[in-house]
């Protein structure tokens, strides 16, 4: 008999509202809640930019596989960095025991959310564009996600809700 995936794991692109709704989200449901790029930060003693400026976008993804599959928690909300879907091997383990929410929001609102986008250790190539990042991981977030939560023009607890109700 299959038991229940216990684990809600939210993907997204930076500033779609994965630590905000992903502490709403664990409040809401009472599970407990573990920010991915917290964990790598707090283990590397290093902010993600740091890692960046210094060894390159490769490195942090490497790290970031590292730090993504050595976390074991259940009945938890994971928020995770937006470039964990680069990782085959961080997706199946997060998928083994969560449901993989990607909450969708357009590129016009990421633009409004996101003013600081080369000082937010964004994993991307120098040379890439947000545009470029923004088309290049929708693929992926839409490849790994077991629910789509289109988060366009809704406040935090109404993605909770949608959330909640694909859930049900």
């Amino acid at each position: 008999m299959a038991t229940a995936k216990t684990n809600l794991v939210l993907i997204g692109m930076p500033g779609s509202g994965k630590s905000t709704i992903g502490v709403l989200l664990a409040k809401k449901t009472s599970r407990d809640f573990v920010d991915t790029d917290v964990v790598i930060q707090s283990h590397e003693h290093r902010s993600l930019q740091d890692i960046v400026d210094n060894d390159g976008y490769m490195v942090l993804r490497e790290i970031e596989e590292k730090w993504v599959t050595w976390l074991t928690v259940e009945h938890t909300v994971i928020s995770t960095g937006g470039s964990v879907v680069y990782s085959d091997k961080s997706m199946a383990h997060l998928a083994s025991d969560g449901v993989i929410i990607f909450l969708d929001v357009s590129l016009d609102t990421l633009k409004q959310r996101i003013t600081d986008y080369d000082q937010r250790g964004i994993a991307r190539r120098p040379d890439q564009s947000f545009e470029e990042l923004f088309e290049e991981r929708s693929v992926l977030y839409r490849r790994y996600a077991d629910i789509t939560i289109a988060s366009d023009g809704i406040n935090q607890d109404e993605v909770c809700a949608a959330i909640l109700a694909a859930l049900d």
